[in-house]
């Protein structure tokens, strides 16, 4: 299994296939690499990037509590490892923020940035309620009671449901709850304007608690386009597979 350690000790694992345009996937917290095992098929366009973040799937957990600099930092050192110059950065939902983050720390390794439900910060009521739930969930009910709920929100089939619930009982409970508490206060609002890479948000046409971000991005961001997926809610990477490689293909093929 292919890792590269980061801070010299803490285990990071990814995966990579494919060749041509590096395009590097954020997962929200828990699911890990394994949200995005349908983007594999765009490996005939794109190298396409996996990786989980730390403490979360098969990556190791560290002794630092979770912060955005330090996740940025991660994903910094894994371009290095794999010895890439720029890349398309796409994030999933909380994903979103460590993208983001990235891209305004390293600026120069982010060709185009892609936000699947993403948000500059938590300010709307519907938002707020999202992360309360996952946060009362981890430290409330633990892993079990949370993996069953991102597997069937997530999967189309049993087999997947089951996948990705057993990728999220790898997660070390503490560092997840981190996440989601540091993902809840991030605010990248006040600086979009400093990205100068173009900006894809991509919404499910029914996932109404995130479409007000958008007008945010537009407002603060220099080169921002929508996209929205009929007929989908908020898991367009496994629900809308097909939609969103589409997409992802159209615009950066």
């Amino acid at each position: 299994m292919p890792y590269t350690f980061v801070e010299y000790s803490v285990p990071l694992y990814y995966e990579t296939i494919g060749s041509g345009t590096p395009i590097v996937f954020i997962h929200p917290p828990g699911m890990g690499s394994v949200t995005f095992h349908r983007q594999r098929k765009l490996s005939s366009s794109f190298q396409v990037v996996t990786y989980d973040l730390r403490g979360n799937g098969k990556s190791g957990k560290g002794n630092k509590p979770m912060t955005m600099d330090l996740l940025a930092s991660d994903l910094h050192e894994l371009f290095n490892h794999l010895e890439l110059k720029e890349a398309i950065v796409c994030g999933y939902s909380n994903g979103g923020s460590i993208a983001q983050h990235f891209a305004l720390q390293y600026p120069h390794q982010v060709k185009a940035l892609i936000l699947i439900g993403g948000f500059s910060e938590v300010c709307t009521p519907l938002l707020y309620g999202e992360f309360f739930m996952g946060i009362y969930a981890v430290k409330w009910h633990g892993l079990s009671f949370l993996a069953n709920v991102l597997g069937n929100a997530h999967g189309i089939t049993k087999e997947e449901q089951q996948m990705i619930a057993d990728y999220v009982r790898l997660s070390d409970r503490k560092r997840l709850y981190e996440m989601y508490v540091t993902s809840l206060h991030y605010r990248s609002t006040e600086r979009l304007h400093e990205l100068r890479c173009p900006i894809l948000l991509i919404y499910g046409a029914h996932d109404y608690y995130v479409h007000a971000y958008g007008r945010i991005f537009q407002q603060h961001a220099r080169d921002v386009r929508i996209v929205y997926v009929d007929g989908a809610r908020h898991q367009i990477p496994t629900k809308h597979y097909k939609e969103l490689n589409l997409i992802i293909r159209s615009y950066f093929a």
